[in-house]
């Protein structure tokens, strides 16, 4: 059971009370990560992690970033910490800065997957802009998007598929895609498995249950799920001179 999502507010909240009842006293010298760890990890039973912690613009106020994707604000204390989005007022109007450092940690999390990993389909002249597509074989806007793949590369757009068998191992998907991450050539199983047709069923270590679990840390819910090069998530399907011009590419 994934503890966050869109109802994260109220599930943190609950995993912050039952942290607190501990009150565990703390050394002086004992870092953030140390004082938050009863209450995060150990409360929730280990199915949260901390995985970063760093400054924010407020001296006393800093940024926990849970495996999850789940981003919390602690005090330096490590006693007190709040759900939510953290805004700078600008002459423009105000400037959420939660959103750029969850685009920064999506890129962060998306670049961590090596190329072998993934099917990459390359234009033929110089790559405008990399577009990180989470997808499923079954999925109806899936094909659809892939069935426009060559639009898209004539647009200078490079392709990176990772796999999204929606449901996880349950997924009826599932054999399908790993059979296409196990094939020789994944690009024409791809699309085979697309085009509904049957593939052998082949079995390796693949990086589809990885790729599954990054979609979810990322929030993602459904397919296809688009990461954008400055970190953006947009989900479902786009035609390709949309997604051109969201990518600045005429």
């Amino acid at each position: 059971m994934k503890p966050f999502g869109k109802s994260g507010f109220f599930s943190a909240c609950a995993i912050l009370s039952l942290g607190m009842l501990v009150q565990p006293v703390f050394a002086q010298n004992d870092s953030l990560r140390e004082r938050l760890h009863e209450s995060i990890v150990v409360a929730s039973n280990n199915q949260l992690e901390i995985v970063n912690i760093k400054p924010t613009p407020l001296d006393t106020i800093y940024e926990v970033e849970l495996n999850t994707g789940e981003l919390l604000y602690s005090d330096a204390s490590g006693q007190y910490l709040f759900a939510g989005d953290l805004y700078r007022t600008t002459p423009d109007g105000l400037l959420n800065l939660s959103i750029a450092n969850r685009q920064e940690a999506n890129l962060r999390k998306i670049s961590a997957i090596p190329d072998e990993e993934a099917i990459i389909y390359e234009p033929e002249g110089e790559a405008k802009a990399t577009l990180t597509i989470f997808t499923d074989v079954d999925c109806t806007y899936c094909r659809q998007l892939h069935g426009e793949r060559e639009q898209l590369l004539d647009f200078g757009i490079r392709l990176r598929y990772l796999a999204y068998p929606r449901g996880g191992e349950n997924a009826t998907s599932y054999d399908k895609m790993i059979s296409v991450w196990c094939s020789e050539d994944r690009h024409r199983s791809l699309t085979q498995a697309k085009n509904g047709q049957n593939l052998p069923i082949r079995d390796c270590e693949s990086p589809v249950m990885a790729h599954y679990d990054l979609g979810n840390q990322l929030g993602i819910q459904g397919t296809p799920a688009l990461v954008f090069p400055d970190g953006r998530l947009i989900p479902g399907y786009m035609d390709a001179p949309s997604l051109a011009a969201m990518l600045g590419i005429e």
